[in-house]
């Protein structure tokens, strides 16, 4: 069977394991279902995932000009504290800003290769901890807009990671660390504006299981434009990320916008 069309993150569904769907225009492949098969990925081409035009992607499956234009790529995206819609204030367009930004976040711990603090829309409880590979996470407090988790994820940042040691992740490296307590610990650095939405009993831990067969012990990043061409039998998804036999490791999300085409 061939599928072809533009890549964007896998789709998945909280379970035991994880399913993870790749969707394209007139397709869709249940990813869990090629475990222990071999495929064959090429590169077909770019297509802008903003404009639709078959230019070079540069970012997030963005060219370069919409990257650089469109408001769902601010800065705000990546630092949460820069956000200023509950001020009415416009970084690109205050009505996508508004949107965004005014609605309930979560601020969370999440251990995937350490123990990680991070902000995420309450809506993407638990797709953010699944597509960083966690293993298990936690909510510290919910708050009414982006703002407020992005200062709380600034004061958090002192004293835990912001970022996955992808190559720990998938490796399934992983710390014994008991995030119940650690979340109570991590009240103490909160921000006084943050505080008063911080509940001490009102917690619930998640606890992630990919459908991995088998965890390498050496990685290596696949990039379409330096192998175009790319065969090997599917032994894992983490993350964003489909593992192979031979320790090549795929990041999905990071060739979004790119044309291919996958045989099974």
């Amino acid at each position: 069977m061939i599928y072809e069309g533009v890549l964007t993150k896998m789709q998945t569904e909280y379970g035991n394991p994880i399913q993870y769907y790749l969707v394209f225009e007139n397709s869709f492949l249940n990813m869990n279902q090629l475990l222990a098969k071999e495929i064959e990925i090429s590169f077909q081409g770019y297509q802008c995932l903003n404009c639709g035009k078959k230019k070079k992607i540069f970012r997030q499956g963005y060219c370069y000009d919409c990257f650089m234009s469109s408001a769902s790529v601010g800065d705000w995206i990546m630092k949460p504290e820069l956000s200023t819609a509950h001020l009415d204030i416009e970084d690109r367009d205050l009505t996508y800003e508004r949107k965004v930004q005014l609605q309930p976040h979560i601020v969370y711990l999440a251990l995937s290769s350490e123990v990680k603090v991070g902000v995420t829309r309450g809506t993407q409880v638990p797709t953010r901890w699944i597509d960083q590979g966690a293993v298990q996470a936690i909510p510290i407090v919910e708050v009414p807009n982006r703002y407020l988790a992005g200062i709380a994820e600034v004061a958090l940042k002192n004293h835990y990671a912001d970022k996955t040691n992808w190559q720990k992740m998938l490796k399934n490296e992983v710390p014994n660390v008991d995030l119940v307590q650690e979340r109570i610990h991590s009240a103490t650095f909160l921000p006084s504006e943050v505080l008063p939405y911080y509940s001490e009993n009102d917690a619930h831990l998640y606890e992630l299981n990919f459908p991995v067969l088998t965890y390498p012990k050496k990685v290596n990043s696949l990039s379409l434009e330096r192998t175009p061409v790319f065969n090997g039998k599917l032994m894992g998804i983490k993350a964003q990320y489909l593992l192979f036999d031979d320790g090549t490791v795929f990041n999905v999300r990071t060739f979004e916008g790119y044309l291919v085409k996958i045989q099974v």
